[in-house]
């Protein structure tokens, strides 16, 4: 798992919670997956950032999911989505390449 980028993670986590809850109809099912990728890219963003951008990060990925929602009734489900899912995916690979260097 360690080779997978967390982006990558983030970005399962996110649209794949959706998917799964508007494509069976059970929101729990989708609440699991976005809390179960949430928590694996939690552990990431700590092991390879720090404790500091592991809370920005997880903030952020806990914000775009709420912010998903009212964002959705101005745009639509899924370009709404999309949208949080690219800021976080785009954080979480900054905040790495930060790290890194």
């Amino acid at each position: 798992m360690a080779k997978i980028p967390t982006a990558l993670i983030a970005a399962t986590g996110l649209i794949g919670g959706y998917g799964a809850a508007r494509w069976t109809g059970r929101r729990e099912l989708g609440g699991a997956v976005l809390a179960g990728a949430g928590a694996a890219c939690a552990y990431r963003w700590r092991r390879e950032s720090g404790a500091a951008s592991a809370v920005a990060l997880t903030g952020l990925y806990l914000g775009a999911f709420g912010g998903s929602h009212p964002l959705a009734k101005k745009i639509g489900a899924w370009p709404s989505v999309l949208a949080v899912t690219g800021v976080v995916t785009a954080a979480s690979a900054l905040t790495r390449r930060a790290a890194s260097n």
